[in-house]
């Protein structure tokens, strides 16, 4: 399975920061449609009024081509591509939304970073319960270092795309890349999808170590430890080991455990300088999806005794 048609009309679904990078990137070029879904009104206001979200991206300016709409059937009409850019925990809701109008052969991208509590699914799982099966290849996954605003400015980025459909990766991979969005093609969903959420866990626990007042040896340890944890998970959930020695593995580690940039590390720092994390959410609206990520456990499994001395 290829393209059939070429893109012309992009849905992004999600105006978070992510999403509205997304949108951004793809706006720039040449013969692309950018549809935007907003669930915020406000964001949607701010988009269409000032050509900037103000909430979630603020400073940043937007190009004027991009459609913004709070209408899932408006944003679906014709598209051509669908890339799903919200927050884990709203994700089935929404992608139960999605399945009223899109349409059989549309590609399905999630961008999206995180595990559903309630039943520890990732997004593309989520998605073959929800879509009927005739859309399940064309399901793909996207993921790795990325922080919105840098993309947005240009600077060099690489990303990892994962699509059932080798074929169909390899167009998408042709039609999404640009001189400074670099996209890698992989075929396991089940690795990239686990470096983008888990990696999250680890970078709150790298912000806690730097908000205590620890050095640079302990967010090393952290990060190393962390990545052989994320890979044993992964290899025992049925993912390829060398997904985690790539973009959407230690790539995406690094940069969110070490940047001020990123929520989840920021909210790590705050808890270890004290702050309640009633308080940090209470002045923020964006989403550090690695606290809900930390929830996220099964009581059924056995517990295994710790493994030590492995690097």
């Amino acid at each position: 399975m290829t393209l059939k048609n070429s893109i012309k009309t992009v849905s992004v679904i999600g105006a978070g920061s992510w999403g509205t990078g997304l949108a951004a990137i793809l706006s720039g070029k040449k013969g692309f449609k950018i549809r935007l879904w907003a669930y915020e009104k406000e964001v949607a206001d701010s988009i269409r009024k000032f050509h900037e979200n103000k909430i979630f991206l603020p400073g940043v300016p937007l190009s004027d081509s991009i459609m913004v709409s709070s209408s899932m059937e408006e944003t679906l009409d014709k598209t051509d591509l669908l890339i799903f850019a919200v927050p884990s925990h709203v994700a089935r809701p929404v992608l139960k939304e999605i399945s009223l109008y899109l349409k059989k052969g549309v590609p399905v991208i999630s961008a999206t970073k995180g595990i559903e509590n309630e039943t520890l699914m990732l997004p593309s799982q989520i998605m073959d319960e929800v879509f009927p099966k005739k859309f399940h290849s064309s399901i793909g996954v996207l993921s790795g270092p990325t922080f919105a605003k840098e993309i947005i400015l240009k600077q060099p980025t690489a990303a990892v795309l994962a699509v059932r459909n080798y074929p169909l990766a390899v167009s998408l991979q042709k039609k999404l890349t640009t001189p400074y969005f670099l996209l890698y093609l992989s075929k396991d969903l089940l690795g990239v999808q686990l470096g983008g959420a888990l990696k999250n866990v680890i970078a709150i626990a790298t912000g806690c170590s730097d908000g205590l007042g620890f050095g640079d040896n302990s967010r090393a340890a952290l990060i190393t430890r962390g990545l052989s944890e994320i890979i044993r998970l992964g290899i025992a959930m049925g993912a390829k080991k060398e997904t985690f020695a790539g973009l959407s593995g230690i790539g995406d580690l690094i940069l969110t455990a070490t940047s001020h940039q990123s929520r989840n590390y920021t909210v790590g720092y705050k808890i270890g300088q004290g702050i309640p994390l009633s308080k940090i959410f209470s002045g923020t609206k964006t989403v550090a999806e690695g606290v809900r990520t930390t929830l996220g456990r099964r009581t059924d499994l056995p517990r295994g005794p710790r493994q030590r001395g492995k690097a």
